[in-house]
């Protein structure tokens, strides 16, 4: 584990307020805040999120973005730690580092130019997911800031759970960001993740106003965000905001806390699509277990299928300049 300087504190007291997420943890010098991975210093703070140790290649549709730049490749890095502490998480030996005993997690410090290269040798941008990358905020930016003359956007996979002046400073990082939106119920919000519900809609709204491509997942919880009047409260939430706002609808596979709840099926996620569908939502997807009529993206003016997609991957892409070729319809999105 390497400690390196973090931004985002304040003074409070004799210790030091963390002001990246709304937890606010105030701490002494050594200690760790909610998160795990960012701690008190003498005099600021320090972060142990400027490493990874994931660093791969693949499409960015598997973070999934499908209107973000189809077909492009995404270099992926996942520094330790979430601001959240979900029951059902499939990556939690990494999200939850420092919350239980396990194996040791192992990663290595981020070589920021050597990152910008190997992701514009490819064309791809670099992704932050996995984990939670707003704990690597100082990692952001340094991507960000390399990447611009290299052309190499940075782009997050997030919960979402960020102060108001956390999404000022990294907005400008940020080409486009999938958030999760679990559910809007503040209790069961909070039984799942240990954290509010409110500053996650706030941030989409927040990120979409400066204008960052924004994207929501929202796994089918059971409990949570899995019954009829949940998805209907998430559709209008996310329409309120932008009605072309794409909505990933996640099948929930048991894991971590939750290995006793049942898998989503197909007749449930299908439900859920004709809820995003009736809120007004223009662009609602499933990523395989409705085939690909549940993946590929139609126009709204006439209907046409403008944009084919396999599982994790681009089929075709027949918008022109971003318009429907039929009618001339511009669908939205960073084509």
């Amino acid at each position: 584990m390497r400690w390196t300087p973090a931004i985002l504190h304040s003074p409070a007291g004799e210790r030091v307020r963390c002001d990246l997420c709304p937890h606010r943890c105030a701490l002494a010098p050594g200690q760790v805040g909610a998160c795990k991975v960012r701690r008190g210093a003498a005099g600021g703070m320090e972060t142990a999120t400027f490493a990874t140790s994931v660093a791969h290649t693949d499409a960015v549709e598997r973070k999934p973005f499908f209107h973000y730049r189809p077909g492009a490749l995404a270099l992926t890095l996942a520094a330790p730690g979430c601001s959240f502490r979900c029951d059902y998480c499939v990556n939690h030996p990494l999200s939850q580092y420092g919350r239980e005993e396990g194996p040791a997690w192992e990663a290595a410090p981020v070589d920021v130019p050597e990152v910008v290269a190997a992701a514009a040798a490819r064309g791809a941008c670099v992704a932050l997911s996995y984990s939670e990358p707003s704990l690597a905020v100082e990692l952001t930016l340094a991507l960000a800031e390399h990447g611009r003359a290299a052309g190499v956007e940075v782009v997050w996979k997030s919960n979402g759970f960020l102060t108001p002046e956390a999404i000022d400073v990294v907005t400008p990082a940020l080409a486009a960001v999938n958030i999760d939106l679990k559910g809007l119920d503040e209790a069961r919000h909070r039984r799942l993740t240990g954290a509010a519900a409110a500053p996650v809609l706030a941030a989409i709204r927040a990120f979409h106003q400066a204008g960052v491509w924004v994207e929501v997942s929202t796994p089918l919880v059971p409990g949570v965000s899995s019954s009829p009047e949940d998805l209907s409260a998430i559709a209008a939430a996310i329409a309120d905001v932008d009605r072309d706002i794409p909505w990933h609808l996640l099948r929930f596979t048991p894991a971590y806390r939750m290995r006793e709840e049942n898998p989503t099926s197909p007749a449930e996620l299908a439900a859920a699509v004709a809820i995003g569908r009736a809120a007004g939502l223009r662009h609602v997807y499933v990523e395989r277990a409705l085939g690909e009529e549940g993946r590929n993206t139609r126009c709204h003016g006439c209907g046409d299928t403008v944009v084919e997609r396999g599982i994790w991957s681009l089929g075709a892409n027949h918008l022109a300049a971003g318009d429907c070729p039929a009618c001339g319809t511009s669908i939205a999105g960073r084509w």
